[in-house]
C-alpha cells in the first residue's frame, strides 16, 4: 500500500520532471516551421519545372535534398538545445566581433532576399486568385505579415503555420485525386538517380532551393521554446530526442509535399509535353487540363506557403538582430522588431523598385547563393567545438557527414549562380 500512495504522490507531485520520452505529440512545431521555407515558392517554381520537363525522374533529387536537409537542421537544433543560444547569439558569443558582426550581417541580407522571393510568391497567388497587380498584392501581403508577426505570440504563430502547412498538404492531396499518376514510374524516381539530357540546371534549382540560411537561424531559436530544465541530463538528452524526431517527422512532410509537386506536373503537363517556367503559367494551364476547382485550389495553397514562408523569414530577421545584441527572439524587444521591420521592408522596397517579379526572384536567389556557405560553415564550426557544445559536440562521423554536405550544398548553389546569371 504504501508503495502505491508514494507512486501517486510522484505522479502529482509539482517537482516531478515532465516525461519527455511521452510529449512527442506536444513537442511538434519547431520542425514544421522549417519546413514551410521548404515549400516556399521558390521551391514551387523548381518542382514544377522539374516535372513538367523531366516527368518522374527527378524525384530522387527531392530524396536527397530532405536527407541533406535532416543532417543540417538536426544538427544546428542540437546547438539551440545544449547551448541555450541560437545560431546568431553562439556566433556573437564565441566569435571576435570582427568576424560575427559581418557574417550577421549577411544572414539578415539573406533574410531580406528570402522575404522578397515569399512575399511575391504570396502576391502571385493573389494575383491568381482575384487579378489584383502584382504590387498591390505585395503591399497587402507585407501589411498582413506585418500584423500577424507583431500581434500575435509565437505560440500563436506556431498553430497558424501548422494549420497552413496542413492546408498546403491536403491541397496537394486533393489535385493528386483528379490525375493519373505512374506510381511505378514515381517510386523509380524516388530511389535511381538519373540524369536526363540538360537537366542539370533544374537538379541544381531543386537542391539548392532547399536549405536555407534562414532557416538555420530560426530552427536554433524556436527549438529552445520545448525546452525543460537543461542542467538534468536526462532531460537534456529527452530533448535531443524529441527533437530528432520532431526534425524527421517534419521534414518528411515537406519531401511528400515536395513529391506532389513533381508528380502533378508530370502527371499533366509533362504528359502534354508542356514546360512550366513560371507558377502563373502553371495555373493558367490547369483550367483546360485539369478543371477549374483544380486552379483555385493551387492558388489557395500558394498563398498559404507564401504567406507562412513570410513570416518565417521576418521571424529569422528579428533573431538574427536580436542575436547580434546577444539577445534571444522576442517580438516585444526593440532589436528583434528591428530585425522584423528591416527584413521584411527591405523586401518590400525591392518588390517595388524592380521591373518585374523574375528579376526579383533572381536577386533573390544570388544573395543565397552567396550566404549560405558561410552560414554552413559558422554552424558547423561551432557544432565541432568542444568549447561550445562540450560533450555533445560533432563526433568524427558527423563532421564527416555534415561537412561533406555543406561540401555540396555550396558548390550546388555556386553552380547554380553560375548558370543562372552567365
Amino acid at each position: 500500500m504504501n508503495t502505491i500512495v508514494n507512486t501517486v504522490r510522484k505522479l502529482f507531485s509539482k517537482d516531478q520532471k515532465p516525461d519527455v520520452s511521452l510529449s512527442f505529440f506536444k513537442y511538434i512545431g519547431p520542425g514544421l516551421l522549417v519546413t514551410v521555407g521548404f515549400i516556399d515558392p521558390g521551391n514551387w517554381a523548381s518542382n514544377f519545372a522539374a516535372g513538367s520537363e523531366f516527368g518522374y525522374q527527378l524525384l530522387w533529387v527531392v530524396t536527397l535534398s530532405t536527407i541533406m536537409l535532416i543532417l543540417l537542421q538536426h544538427n544546428v537544433a542540437h546547438l539551440g538545445i545544449v547551448t541555450g543560444d541560437c545560431l546568431a547569439e553562439a556566433a556573437t558569443k564565441y566569435l571576435s566581433k570582427k568576424i560575427s558582426i559581418p557574417v550577421l550581417l549577411s544572414a539578415m541580407l539573406a533574410c531580406v532576399s528570402t522575404a522578397l522571393a515569399e512575399i511575391l510568391g504570396g502576391a502571385i497567388a493573389i494575383n491568381m486568385l482575384s487579378g489584383i497587380p502584382i504590387k498591390i498584392a505585395a503591399v497587402i501581403m507585407f501589411v498582413a505579415v506585418l500584423l500577424m508577426l507583431f500581434s500575435n505570440s509565437y505560440k500563436k504563430i506556431e498553430k497558424i503555420i501548422i494549420g497552413f502547412v496542413s492546408i498546403i498538404g491536403l491541397s496537394f492531396l486533393y489535385e493528386l485525386v483528379l490525375v493519373n499518376i505512374n506510381w511505378g514510374a514515381a517510386a523509380r524516381g524516388w530511389v535511381v538517380p538519373s540524369f536526363p539530357k540538360d537537366s542539370s540546371l533544374v537538379i541544381m534549382s531543386v537542391l539548392g532551393a532547399v536549405v536555407m540560411p534562414h532557416n538555420l537561424f530560426l530552427h536554433s531559436e524556436i527549438i529552445q521554446s520545448r525546452q525543460f530544465n537543461l542542467k538534468d541530463k536526462s532531460v537534456l538528452e529527452g530533448q535531443l530526442k524529441n527533437e530528432f524526431k520532431d526534425t524527421l517527422f517534419s521534414m518528411i512532410i515537406g519531401w511528400a509535399i515536395n513529391s506532389a509537386m513533381i508528380l502533378l506536373a508530370a502527371a499533366t503537363f509533362f504528359q502534354q509535353h508542356i514546360v512550366v517556367s513560371e507558377l502563373s503559367q502553371a495555373h493558367q494551364l490547369m483550367t483546360p487540363l485539369i478543371g477549374s476547382a483544380s486552379a483555385v485550389v493551387f492558388a489557395i495553397a500558394l498563398l498559404f506557403a507564401g504567406f507562412s514562408s513570410s513570416i518565417t523569414a521576418g521571424m529569422s530577421g528579428g533573431i538574427i538582430w536580436a542575436g547580434m545584441f546577444g539577445e534571444s527572439y522576442s517580438i516585444k524587444d526593440k532589436h528583434t522588431k528591428t530585425g522584423v521591420l528591416i527584413s521584411l521592408i527591405a523586401a518590400m522596397a525591392i518588390i517595388l523598385f524592380i521591373q518585374n517579379s523574375f528579376q526579383g526572384l533572381l536577386i533573390s536567389q544570388m544573395l543565397l547563393s552567396i550566404q549560405l556557405p558561410i552560414t554552413i560553415f559558422l554552424q558547423l564550426y561551432l557544432t565541432s567545438s568542444e568549447k561550445v557544445m562540450g560533450e555533445y559536440k560533432n563526433t568524427k562521423l558527423n563532421n564527416f557527414m555534415l561537412w561533406s554536405t555543406g561540401i555540396i550544398v555550396t558548390v550546388l548553389n555556386i553552380y547554380l549562380l553560375v548558370g543562372t546569371f552567365l
